[in-house]
């Protein structure tokens, strides 16, 4: 019999609080407006564009989209990610990916759309390893974005 999937809330915790620090490390660059766009570059090969657009605000949250544009057809899929900040409680979360609302928690499996047990938390994951490489990797549009390593 297969084993039911539990979420480690302790693990997810440190994810989605990582993936906020990430996050506003990118934002604070946005300033007053409310979205920017940046290339990556790995040396001297571009990878790809990000967009960040901040889509809804709220008293205590903000969604941003996240989209990269892949130079040339490089990528298989070009990420596009819906995420929430919860101010405060300092934490981030995909709600959402390629126009659909985000899988729940925890999934049964199988199921009538392929969704991994832990499908959300693998995407939360995604945007971590995601996010660390637009900042090591990323340049601003709009002024020098300075490559630091998390």
């Amino acid at each position: 019999m297969r084993k039911k999937y539990v979420p480690d809330l302790i693990q997810l915790g440190a994810l989605h609080e990582g993936n906020y620090s990430r996050l506003m490390k990118l934002i604070r660059l946005m300033g007053d407006s409310e979205s920017m766009r940046f290339g990556l570059h790995n040396g001297k090969q571009y990878v790809g564009r990000v967009t960040v657009v901040l889509i809804e605000t709220g008293k205590y949250t903000d969604t941003f989209l996240l989209e990269q544009t892949a130079a040339a057809g490089k990528w298989v899929n070009n990420p596009k990610l819906r995420v929430r900040l919860y101010h405060d409680a300092l934490v981030a979360e995909v709600i959402g990916r390629n126009g659909r609302q985000a899988v729940n928690g925890v999934n049964p499996y199988p199921n009538s759309q392929m969704h991994m047990p832990d499908e959300k938390t693998q995407l939360n994951i995604f945007l971590s390893e995601w996010l660390n490489f637009c900042i090591s990797y990323g340049c601003c549009d709009k002024s020098p974005f300075i490559p630091k390593k998390v």
